[in-house]
């Protein structure tokens, strides 16, 4: 173990916990097993409200049990989250431990997603000990199979997808919908499978208009279908002028409907709750135990840890039986 990654954990006495980035469905219960989790050995655990912005600027509270009642089927996050431009410089980061220091941390659990992740990363960089777990509906985070809240998203989208197709075979239309995951198309590809979707466009995949979508539409028109949905994710295109170039080009009537942050709210699943919950009780194991600079992560059905920098520089994509899976079922 390296110098860096290992402390004597009897020098950690205090930690915080934080929420950054986008709010994630779970994150509430990852914050409430860090803090049982913490007081169950010993620790003492402070809340830093609204993520690193908070950190530099003090917004720091203790935790106790009873503080996390009542949390846990709440979406969101209780903490607050927000992104930060100061924390985002060399100054900010030391203005964020110099105010930890204040309130004596000796480390801090993050929460969040990529951004937040290099945050963590930089604050690991200037010796002070940190933990990250993965809190994000996009799911793109390389080191780890499954983020806190992608369940609860795909649930969300699939459900008001359900209706959108109730209104979409009335009038025998072609629904094109957007949802998150910035450049990562893992959220639209599970959907569009779920909710028997006739075309998915994902970053990942270079999608022609014309061969992949126009034709696929007309194609399933010409096999009897009277109604369609095309899921976007986001960051592919605009989905406002594919919706215009369907009914344009095909002449099937196309409506467009952007899921937005609607997809970020509502209660957490069991899934979400169940895994913020393991996944925050292994970051106090990790304090507990002395590992510092690490990120958990779900492999192969086991929770696990990894040190920080390999957890970031690793990649990943869509698997592509994954994708061709979705355009058999499509048929």
């Amino acid at each position: 173990m390296s110098q860096q990654n290992a402390t004597n954990s009897q020098s950690i006495r205090n930690i915080g916990v934080l929420t950054s980035g986008g709010d994630a469905p779970g994150m509430n219960a990852v914050i409430r097993a860090v803090v049982r989790g913490g007081i169950f050995h010993g620790f003492q655990v402070f809340g830093i409200e609204r993520g690193f912005h908070g950190m530099w600027r003090g917004n720091i509270v203790e935790l106790n049990s009873r503080s996390v009642s009542e949390k846990l089927q709440r979406g969101g996050t209780f903490l607050m989250t927000a992104r930060s431009k100061t924390f985002n410089t060399p100054e900010g980061v030391d203005k964020a431990i110099a105010m930890a220091k204040v309130f004596n941390l000796d480390a801090v659990v993050v929460i969040g997603g990529d951004g937040t992740f290099r945050g963590a990363r930089d604050l690991a960089a200037k010796g002070f000990p940190v933990i990250a777990v993965p809190g994000t509906i996009d799911n793109d985070i390389a080191c780890t199979e499954y983020t806190i809240g992608y369940d609860t998203a795909m649930n969300t989208a699939m459900q008001a997808i359900d209706r959108l197709r109730d209104t979409a075979s009335s009038h025998e239309r072609c629904s094109v919908i957007e949802v998150m995951g910035r450049n990562a198309g893992y959220l639209a590809l599970n959907v569009a499978v779920a909710t028997g979707a006739e075309v998915v466009m994902i970053p990942e995949a270079e999608t022609n208009i014309q061969s992949d979508v126009i034709k696929v539409l007309l194609e399933g028109r010409n096999r009897g279908k009277k109604h369609f949905i095309v899921v976007v994710a986001e960051g592919t295109g605009n989905t406002m002028e594919i919706a215009e170039t369907i009914e344009r080009v095909a002449g099937i009537e196309a409506r467009a409907t952007i899921l937005g942050h609607l997809q970020r709210g509502g209660s957490p699943t069991l899934r979400d709750r169940q895994m913020g919950s393991i996944m925050g009780l292994q970051a106090v194991e990790c304090l507990r135990q002395g590992r510092v600079n690490r990120v958990i992560a779900y492999q192969q059905g086991n929770i696990i840890d990894l040190d920080i920098e390999e957890a970031l520089s690793m990649t990943k994509t869509i698997n592509a039986k994954d994708l061709e899976r979705a355009n058999i079922l499509a048929l």
